[in-house]
């Protein structure tokens, strides 16, 4: 009994160490808090009539992932846009009468050129395009992340688009030794070199979402960054659906910047369900 009660002290005390551990490290980890002008959302239903009033259209690049497909519901619900284009290689089917005026443009993303007009009289682009490099392989992830984003953000500046706003990734540096976070960086830098009269750049943590194509070690980490936040705040997850509402949300801000970062927490905090 004696040798029971020491191994579970043990065992108690490994573990409350490990927890103060992780917690320590996702504390330094943390963002900073969120920018001051956030606080506008609290009065998010004029900003939406004022915006809907300008009839601006918009275009979604990569509205069949899953942070595409959350962010068109949020667009249609809110209806905030006269027309929503979506910009894509294949046709996406959808049922029900909120569907009904939705545009969409098929494309190769291999010879953008030819469809440049899909890219044309739009105000704001909307991109949540991208991949990874164990589903699609190093070439294919450096093609799909970096030159269909590049050539589609070239085009829509050249044709007239005047917001973009990109999905990219927490970590995202342009200098870093992985190749994942250093493209994800390289895209933020020379898309705000074309020089958008406005441009943001959302860098989520782990997405919380079931995806079905979901890999096991994407699953655990949604496991356990879930399981995590719902006891504390953490800079390093955050439902799909709060960051489709920052994306729809910010749309409608005007910050004194003309590029803006929005870290994990900012997002969640623009992006926070109504009530909350």
């Amino acid at each position: 009994m004696k040798v029971l009660s020491t191994t579970l002290g043990k065992a108690t005390g490994i573990l409350t160490l490990l927890v103060a551990v992780i917690a320590a490290v996702l504390k330094y980890l943390d963002d900073p808090e969120p920018v001051k002008y956030i606080s506008m959302a609290e009065d998010m239903k004029t900003l939406e009539e004022n915006f809907r009033q300008q009839n601006k259209s918009c275009f979604i690049l990569g509205a069949s992932g899953e942070t595409g497909k959350a962010l068109l519901q949020e667009l249609l619900e809110r209806n905030i846009f006269s027309k929503i284009t979506l910009i894509g290689r294949r046709q996406l089917t959808f049922e029900g009468k909120a569907y009904e005026n939705l545009a969409q443009e098929l494309v190769d993303f291999e010879k953008l050129d030819d469809y440049a007009a899909a890219f044309q009289g739009h105000d704001v682009g909307y991109c949540c395009l991208g991949t990874t490099k164990a589903k699609s392989g190093a070439d294919g992830f450096v093609r799909v992340d970096h030159d269909y984003i590049m050539k589609s953000a070239e085009l829509a500046k050249a044709g007239g688009c005047a917001q973009f706003h990109l999905q990219s990734s927490r970590g995202a540096d342009k200098n870093s030794n992985f190749l994942y976070l250093k493209v994800k960086g390289q895209v933020e830098a020379e898309i705000e070199a074309l020089g958008f009269d406005r441009y943001a750049i959302y860098r989520p943590g782990v997405l919380l979402v079931d995806r079905q194509e979901s890999r096991p070690s994407e699953w655990v980490a949604r496991k356990f960054f879930g399981a995590f936040s719902a006891v504390c705040s953490t800079s390093m997850s955050i439902p799909v659906p709060e960051v489709a509402k920052a994306m729809a949300s910010n749309a409608l801000l005007r910050p004194e910047q003309k590029t803006e970062i929005l870290e994990n927490k900012a997002i969640a905090a623009l992006g926070k369900p109504a009530g909350k």
